[in-house]
C-alpha cells in the first residue's frame, strides 16, 4: 500500500495497514534523542579543560553551562506548536542542521561570549528536537501496542544517551582537545537529516490557526525567569533581583495562560490538562525528576572528587543505571497492559524512591558493586514510569496537537531538574559549608573550600601535606553528609510522587487497537514508491 491513502468526500484519510518504513524512521529518530541526552551531560566533563582555554570568569563560566537549558527550558512549548504548524518533519530537520552548526561554533569558540552566544543558539536548535521526534512517533505508529515498544525504544535512547556522555566524554577528553565533545554531534546530524529526508513522514495539524508570537515571547519570558530564579537562589540564596526574575517570570506564565484560554487557535490547548491522566503523567515526570537531579547533579563530582576516579571511570561507574533504564523501557508497554498503568507507574517510582533511600548510607568508601546496584535499580524504576507517562501523554491528546503535548512532557522535564538542582543543592551546600576548620588550617583557604568542592581541593594545593590531606577529609566528609541528607530527601518526594500517580492515574489504560487516521494525508517521504 502506498504511503499516501484514499480520501473521502469529507476529505478523511484512512490506513487499514501499518505504515510502511515505520521502524527504520523510528531509527532516526532516535539517532536525535541519543544526541542530546549525550550533550546534555557531557559539558561538565570538559568544563575545567574549556577554563583553562577560554578563562572564563565565575558568573560567565555559569552562564556557558546554564544558557543551553534555559533557551531550551522556554522554547521548548513554542517549538512543539511550531512543529504542528508548519510540519514536524520540517522542523526537525532545520533544527538539525542549525543543532549541528552551532556544535561547530562552540567546538571552535575563541572567547567566553561566544562560547555563550553559541550555547544559547545550541539551545534555540536542541528545543526543535525532543518535541518533534516524540510527536513523530505519535504519527508514525497508530496501533497503540507498537506506539508503547516505540516510545520504549525512544525513551531508552534517551537514557542511554545521559550515560553514555561522560563515557564517551571521558575517552575523548583524554585524547583530543575539549572542543571535540561538540564536534561528535555533526556526523550523528548529518546522518540524521540525509537519510530522515527520505524516510520521515511529514505530518502536522490540518487546521493550526497563526502561530501567536505574543504567547511565544510570554512562554519564553515565564519559563526562563522561572528557571533562572530557582537556579540563581540555589548557589547565591534569595535576592532582590532573583525576586523580581521570578515574579517578572511568573506573572509572564499567568498572562500566558489567560491568553491561551481568550486564543481561538492557542499556541498550547489548556484544555489538555483537564484530562486527569495527561496532567497525572506530566506531574509524575516533574515530581520525579525533582527527586533524582540532585543524585545526578552531585553523583559525578562524589565520584571523581571524594572517591577520586577518572572522568572515564566515573562514566562507567554510572552505566548500571542506562542499562536498567534500556531493558525497563523496552518492557514498559507490555507490562503495563498486563498490570494496569498506575501500578508500573507508582510502582515504578516507589521502586526509585527506596532505592535513592539506600543512598542515605553513601560513604567515601562505597564500593563499585554497591553503587551499581543502586544505579541499577534506580535506571530500572525510571525507565518503567517515563515510558508509560510519556505513551500516557502522547495517547491522552488528540495526533494534531502531539507537538504541543510532547512539549509539555520536555518542559516539566525541565522545570523538575531547575527546581530539584535548587532544592537538593541548598540541602548539599548548606550542609557543606557548615564544616569547621581543621586544626592548624588557616582560615583563607579553609573559607575557600567551603565555596566547593572543587575550591577545596584548589585551596589544599597550596597548603603542606598534612593540612592540605585534614581540609580535603574534612570538605569531602562534609559533602558526603550534604548528600545523604539530600538523598533522604530526594526519596521522600519520589515515594510523595508514587502515591499521587496512583491516585491521580487510577482507570487510565493503554490503548488496544489502532486509532482513526486523522483529517490529513501526511505527505510522502522523497524517494518513497
Amino acid at each position: 500500500m502506498s504511503e499516501s491513502a484514499a480520501v473521502g468526500p469529507a476529505g478523511s484519510a484512512h490506513e487499514d495497514h501499518p505504515r510502511p518504513g515505520r521502524w527504520l524512521a523510528l531509527a532516526v529518530l532516535v539517532l536525535a534523542v541519543l544526541l542530546v541526552g549525550v550533550d546534555a551531560t557531557v559539558l561538565g566533563l570538559a568544563t575545567p579543560f574549556l577554563s583553562e582555554d577560554l578563562k572564563p570568569s565565575g558568573t560567565q563560566l555559569l552562564w556557558i553551562g546554564d544558557i543551553y537549558s534555559f533557551v531550551i527550558a522556554g522554547l521548548l512549548v513554542s517549538m512543539g506548536s511550531l512543529g504542528d504548524r508548519i510540519g514536524r518533519k520540517k522542523l526537525l530537520l532545520i533544527g538539525s542542521v542549525a543543532f549541528g552548526a552551532m556544535s561547530a561554533l562552540c567546538a571552535y569558540a575563541t572567547s567566553p561570549e561566544m562560547m555563550i552566544a553559541a550555547r544559547a543558539l545550541l539551545g534555540v536548535a536542541g528545543a526543535t528536537l525532543m518535541p518533534s521526534t516524540l510527536a513523530l512517533i505519535r504519527n508514525l505508529f497508530h496501533d497503540p501496542k507498537e506506539r508503547s515498544l516505540a516510545v520504549g525504544i525512544w525513551g531508552a535512547m534517551a537514557s542511554a544517551g545521559t550515560a553514555v556522555g561522560p563515557v564517551l566524554g571521558g575517552f575523548l577528553l583524554g585524547h583530543f582537545w575539549w572542543g571535540s565533545v561538540f564536534l561528535i554531534n555533526l556526523p550523528v546530524m548529518a546522518l540524521l537529516v540525509v537519510v530522515g529526508a527520505r524516510v520521515i513522514p511529514e505530518s502536522r495539524n490540518p487546521d493550526p490557526g497563526p502561530w501567536d508570537i505574543p504567547s511565544v515571547a510570554l512562554s519564553l519570558v515565564g519559563i526562563v525567569g522561572v528557571v533562572y530564579a530557582i537556579k540563581e537562589a540555589a548557589v547565591h540564596g534569595f535576592r532582590w533581583d532573583i525576586a523580581v526574575a521570578a515574579a517578572i517570570g511568573i506573572l509572564a506564565l499567568v498572562v500566558f495562560v489567560r491568553r491561551q484560554y481568550a486564543l481561538p487557535s492557542p499556541l498550547l490547548n489548556m484544555k489538555l490538562f483537564h484530562h486527569r491522566g495527561f496532567s497525572g503523567a506530566v506531574l509524575a515526570d516533574l515530581l520525579t525528576i525533582l527527586g533524582l537531579s540532585g543524585l545526578v547533579f552531585f553523583l559525578s563530582q562524589f565520584l571523581q572528587m571524594v572517591q577520586l576516579r577518572s572522568p572515564l571511570n566515573a562514566g562507567l561507574t554510572e552505566l548500571p543505571a542506562a542499562i536498567g533504564a534500556v531493558g525497563a523501557g523496552l518492557a514498559a508497554g507490555y507490562v503495563a497492559r498486563r498490570l494496569s498503568v498506575r501500578i508500573v507507574v507508582a510502582g515504578g517510582l516507589a521502586v526509585v524512591g527506596l532505592a535513592l533511600a539506600g543512598c542515605v548510607t553513601l560513604h567515601a568508601d562505597t564500593g563499585t558493586l554497591a553503587l551499581a546496584t543502586i544505579l541499577f535499580v534506580v535506571g530500572i524504576g525510571a525507565g518503567f514510569a517515563f515510558t508509560v507517562t510519556a505513551d500516557v501523554i502522547l495517547s491522552s491528546v488528540p495526533r494534531d496537537e502531539a507537538g504541543a503535548a510532547s512539549a509539555v512532557s520536555e518542559t516539566a522535564y525541565e522545570l523538575g531538574a531547575a527546581l530539584g538542582i535548587a532544592l537538593l543543592g541548598s540541602i548539599v551546600t548548606g550542609i557543606y559549608r557548615g564544616f569547621a576548620t581543621p586544626s592548624g588550617v588557616p582560615e583563607a583557604p579553609a573559607d575557600a573550600a567551603r565555596e566547593s568542592l572543587g575550591g577545596a581541593v584548589d585551596a589544599a594545593s597550596s597548603l603542606p601535606q598534612d593540612q592540605a590531606a585534614a581540609l580535603l577529609k574534612t570538605a569531602q566528609d562534609a559533602f558526603v553528609d550534604g548528600l545523604d541528607v539530600a538523598a533522604g530527601v530526594g526519596a521522600a518526594v519520589l515515594l510523595a510522587a508514587s502515591v499521587a500517580a496512583w491516585f491521580l492515574l487510577h482507570g487510565q489504560e493503554l490503548g488496544e487497537s489502532p486509532e482513526p487516521e486523522p483529517e490529513t494525508v501526511p505527505e510522502r517521504p522523497a524517494g518513497s514508491a
